[in-house]
């Protein structure tokens, strides 16, 4: 009888590359979970958690369509860690319970060789414990500050800011079982997930 999927959580800073990783192991067959897509899913339009993200920022973080405007919100929590230790309280919630009944529908699943949980706030959320190994997406500094001005449009400042704002990396360094560097090349970042992927899947026993 087939043993349950391994459900892998893959973690790292912002601009690491962790959704390109994601992605990488989606392609070779692994059932995704996304967890910024949950909490977009989470805050839709009248829900629950955008009621009390209104009544805890303002009505300022909606677009005109009455949506969440995450790039406003970002804003707020990045400057401010109370906001955003605020913001983790009304969402991480919300976003667990959905994780989690995800997770577990395909982890059960005999279609599904591997679960990939894509979380950048896995360790911050606590939420290592919905995973059974945490692969962490390393990168150079430097490349980090640069790919992250250039995807969001940000001064140094800024991006320095957002950086910051997250836990230090070495901390999750020390706290992964699987590091991916990420620093280099798309081709050798990608040459890792299928070293990877070889070990949990095809040859790997659990």
């Amino acid at each position: 009888m087939r043993e349950n999927a391994l459900i892998l959580g893959i973690t790292g800073n912002i601009a690491s590359g962790k959704s390109l990783i994601a992605k990488a192991f989606a392609e070779k067959g692994a059932a995704l979970v996304d967890a910024d897509q949950l909490a977009r899913e989470i805050v839709a339009p009248g829900s629950r958690v955008l009621q009390q993200l209104i009544e805890r920022f303002g009505a300022a973080i909606l677009g005109k369509g009455g949506e969440m405007n995450r790039e406003r919100l970002a804003e707020i929590v990045f400057a401010d860690p109370a906001a955003r230790e605020a913001l983790n309280r009304i969402t991480h919630p919300a976003i667990a319970e959905l994780a989690i009944k995800r997770l577990q529908q395909l982890r059960v699943n005999p279609e599904v060789p591997l679960v990939v949980y894509e979380a950048p706030l896995l360790f911050e959320a606590g939420a290592e414990t919905r995973v059974d190994r945490v692969l962490v997406v390393k990168v150079d500094p430097l490349q980090q500050l640069q790919r992250l001005m250039a995807r969001d449009g940000l001064d140094e400042a800024a991006a320095r800011q957002r950086i910051a704002a997250q836990m230090p990396q070495q901390q999750k360094l020390a706290r992964a079982d699987y590091v991916i560097d990420n620093s280099g090349s798309i081709e050798a970042a990608l040459r890792q997930v299928a070293e990877l992927w070889e070990r949990l899947v095809t040859v790997a026993p659990r």
